[in-house]
């Protein structure tokens, strides 16, 4: 018989942790309860970041979420540096050690930067969130970097401040995450709203004469007094070094997102496996699902059923909002189940095996009728 489980500390209090601890208490786990956070703020809605909050008005309430009921002590703005397996000790930069019977790994990532220029932006935290709000209140002219979802919706808000916006671009915005058609829509919607594009095959930020710049393939210079970077993120496992755990910047996780019996990783970190092999999903739904079922087995072990994760992810953007479920990009025309195009749409992505991808762009829909969508033949 296993001994009780009396303290389990979470490293990370993005959503990830919190759910985490949530779902410990949900199953039965009442004892000794901690979270590191390297932030100084209680947990929030990353994805509110670069939609809402660069919008909202005084208040600037759309990142909060609702209070927490788990209980857990909470040490918020130290960092975690180091993990001894053997000894069961999570280390932090201020020289504590916390011991554990289960820990749940849930650093998430950082932005990923293209110089260590000051002056180049990134939008990953509240803190970054509400220095560029600052920024954009003079409306300075604004270059992006990064195509990606996070790029565009950065460069749909600062045009809503009033900034002239430029986007710069590996290839067409967007394609490579959803696909050529619903990519099209997007890039015309932002163009139709002001938004320049810069297709480009690769680009580096640079300072040159105490100014921010960036710099294309061939030498062009894109200037603006204002540059923002959305190139993807870097997974936070430099801490896990020497524990075995960390391949390759990830965290391998089986199907119940343990690394080990008394070891669970969850989020952006964590490589789980999917139907197209061992993947990192780095969406806010992922880290809440994948966080449940960790969280679970650490408590329950193998009597926790396997997850099963069915991708959802949304945006908005240029006065376009879309939700998705279902595996992305697509590729080909939709099946319109409601609405057509040009409009607001329910679309669907059909695959060989019934299954497919559900889309609603700019339409109403519960998210339980599009992930059966997803599930179903039209």
């Amino acid at each position: 018989m296993s001994a009780p489980i009396q303290r389990v500390v979470v490293v990370g209090n993005g959503i990830a942790g919190l759910t985490a601890a949530d779902t410990l208490r949900g199953a039965g786990f009442d004892g000794e309860l901690t979270i590191v956070g390297d932030e100084t703020h209680a947990a929030y809605s990353r994805p509110a970041l670069s939609k809402a909050l660069l919008l909202d008005g005084d208040d600037m309430s759309s990142h909060e979420l609702a209070p927490t009921t788990h209980g857990a002590s909470e040490l918020l703005g130290v960092r975690a540096t180091g993990l001894d397996v053997d000894r069961r000790l999570v280390e932090l930069d201020d020289g504590t050690e916390l011991p554990y019977d289960r820990v749940v790994l849930a650093t998430g990532s950082r932005a990923r930067r293209l110089s260590d220029a000051p002056g180049e932006f990134t939008l990953r935290g509240l803190d970054e969130a509400f220095a560029l709000r600052e920024r954009l209140a003079g409306r300075p002219s604004v270059v992006v970097v990064g195509g990606g979802a996070l790029g565009m919706e950065i460069a749909s808000g600062c045009l809503n401040a009033g900034c002239k916006v430029t986007l710069v671009s590996r290839g067409v915005p967007l394609i490579q995450q959803l696909g050529p058609h619903l990519s099209g829509v997007f890039v015309k919607a932002a163009l139709e709203r002001g938004l320049t594009i810069v297709e480009t095959g690769s680009a580096r930020v640079e300072e040159h004469a105490g100014e921010t710049r960036v710099v294309l393939d061939r030498g062009t210079v894109v200037e603006a007094e204002l540059v923002v970077s959305a190139v993807g993120d870097v997974p936070n496992t430099e801490w896990l070094a020497g524990t075995g755990l960390a391949d390759r910047s990830v965290v391998r996780v089986d199907s119940r997102g343990l690394a080990r019996p008394d070891i669970a990783a969850v989020g952006d970190l964590a490589a789980f496996p999917t139907p197209y092999g061992l993947r990192r999903v780095p969406l806010w739904s992922s880290a809440i699902e994948q966080a449940k079922t960790a969280a679970a087995a650490l408590v329950r072990g193998e009597d926790t059923p396997p997850l099963q994760f069915q991708p959802y992810f949304w945006t908005e953007q240029f006065g376009l909002g879309l939700k998705a479920v279902g595996h992305l990009p697509l590729e080909g025309e939709p099946e319109y189940v409601e609405g057509g195009y040009g409009g607001p749409a329910l679309m669907r992505w059909p695959r060989g095996e019934g299954s497919g991808t559900a889309v609603a762009l700019n339409y109403r829909i519960p998210i339980p009728r599009l992930r059966r969508l997803s599930r179903e033949a039209v």
